[in-house]
């Protein structure tokens, strides 16, 4: 089954779609800039220029950065606040004409990294922690997802943890990646406290350079790179809108 996997963030939205039995994508990857402000009609309307790149009329998978319930919006960190309360499944169906799947986006990439990626066979408790311009998180315990953790959230001496070890803020304060490296493994060290994962899954764009900060970690729990890089929040929304579907098709 294809599905369009589409991958919302602060900064671009972009899509392809999906073979969703190999987790491979059937297309170039089209990207469009997020719009400012992201509010709900502006960012339904570029949805919908992707959308229509592919003159696609199936199933579409919308990774999003929120908080999501039901297909609403819970949270607004990096989008409008004007979201907060909106469906945006709805939202999303009416501008595109398609029928359309909602999650968060870092749990949409850590289904990705669980079917087809560093996480494929791996049972008990497994943390995927996205660091781009946040912290996103995904947590998965035996294959089974807990939705919506926003563990980079948590506060440490004081500050956002995001706000203080994502990648971005390396970028932002031209830190060192011995610098970043140990702020990242204070951070992993509160999630190895917390939970006891028995692997820490670690993704986004710098994940690409993983040598460069993983070997400098000190926790005890098995850190990895990610293996799904910059499709896994496409593919990982494709997964779980076919799911989605599977679920409503009636037995016979």
């Amino acid at each position: 089954m294809k599905v369009l996997g589409v991958d919302i963030g602060g900064t671009g939205i972009k899509g392809a779609p999906v073979d969703t039995v190999t987790g491979k994508l059937t297309a170039e990857r089209y990207r469009l800039p997020t719009p400012t402000p992201a509010t709900p009609e502006a960012m339904s309307d570029t949805l919908a220029q992707v959308v229509d790149h592919f003159n696609w009329k199936g199933v579409v998978g919308c990774g999003f950065p929120a908080v999501i319930r039901d297909g609403r919006v819970l949270t607004a960190t990096n989008v409008a606040a004007s979201w907060i309360g909106r469906n945006a499944r709805s939202l999303f169906a009416q501008a595109t004409g398609c029928s359309v799947t909602v999650v968060n986006d870092a749990d949409a990439a850590g289904y990705a990294e669980m079917h087809f990626g560093a996480g494929r066979g791996v049972n008990g408790t497994v943390l995927i922690v996205t660091l781009g311009t946040g912290i996103g998180t995904a947590l998965f315990i035996n294959g089974q997802l807990l939705p919506n953790t926003e563990l980079g959230h948590i506060e440490i001496n004081g500050k956002e943890a995001e706000k203080w070890a994502a990648a971005s803020v390396r970028d932002t304060k031209q830190l060192s990646w011995k610098k970043w490296s140990g702020r990242l493994d204070v951070y992993l060290t509160h999630m190895q406290r917390y939970l006891w994962p028995d692997l820490v899954i670690v993704g986004g764009g710098v994940s690409k350079k993983h040598d460069k900060f993983i070997p400098r970690l000190t926790l005890e729990t098995k850190v990895v790179p990610a293996q799904m890089r910059n499709e896994a929040g496409i593919v990982g929304a494709a997964l779980v809108a076919r799911q989605t579907q599977k679920a409503h098709i009636p037995s016979a």
